[in-house]
């Protein structure tokens, strides 16, 4: 399985301070943002991956980064998207790297207090369609929200202002090698992107997509108060942990 970070956008709802930088180069606690993601990569067993960024840092993450070898990685490719196209569009610039393998994708912005290496197990004895983590959270209207049907997904709602379950799908998503044909079939959304929902329902129509629950917290620090957040559990309890998590 490869692994896929997605670093681009342009970090409109931390302004000022994406001003000069990439906001997956701001600082969580004691660590560059994009440090949280790659290592839960690699607390998977994930250790060829692709960065995908863009805007005019990019250079910065191949400063910082390297060749990934702090991670124990076996190689950290890079890639660039140009403009705003969603997260289905940068996806779709790793299928060469991806070379037909399964990818783990992960959002440059999400932080875990745990890790996903079950999950990755699970997918990989899955070996086809997708796998979604959902975490429940008190505000799932900012998120996309399932619809259950007790372990069956029927539906994604993107940001839905009647959420029908209190979970939100985080920003890692297991895909076997068809998801670039699917990505080819999408139209952009009302945003003029290519959404990562639909690329979902395309698998809950073929009926090839399952789902766990994340351990641990979860939070993604794309606006003010959701990098101030995650300042304060990454301070409290640290991230990326391997033991089991207590409930």
């Amino acid at each position: 399985m490869r692994g896929v970070v997605l670093a681009g956008g342009l970090g409109t709802r931390l302004l000022p301070l994406t001003k000069v930088t990439n906001k997956h180069l701001l600082p969580v606690f004691n660590r560059p943002m994009i440090y949280y993601p790659i290592q839960t990569l690699a607390n998977a067993g994930i250790d060829e991956i692709m960065l995908v960024t863009g805007g005019n840092s990019a250079g910065d993450f191949l400063k910082l980064l390297g060749n990934g070898k702090e991670f124990g990685l076996k190689r950290l490719n890079y890639t660039y998207q140009e403009g705003e196209g969603g997260i289905a569009d940068a996806l779709r610039l790793a299928e060469h790297f991806a070379d037909g393998e399964e990818v783990c994708v992960i959002l440059g912005d999400n932080i875990i207090e745990g890790n996903i290496a079950a999950a990755a197990r699970a997918f990989r004895e899955q070996r086809k369609g997708a796998k979604i983590l959902l975490k429940e959270v008190k505000d799932p209207q900012r998120f996309g929200v399932p619809v259950l049907e007790g372990r069956r997904v029927l539906r994604i709602e993107e940001k839905p202002v009647s959420p029908s379950s209190p979970y939100a799908v985080t920003g890692i998503y297991f895909y076997d090698a068809g998801v670039f044909d699917i990505i080819k079939t999408l139209k952009p959304s009302g945003r003029g992107e290519l959404e990562i929902t639909d690329v979902n329902n395309a698998y809950i129509r073929t009926g090839t997509l399952t789902w766990d629950v994340l351990e641990g917290w979860w939070t993604d620090a794309g606006t003010i108060e959701s990098l101030h957040q995650a300042h304060q559990l990454v301070s409290r309890t640290g991230a990326n942990k391997m033991e089991r998590i207590e409930a």
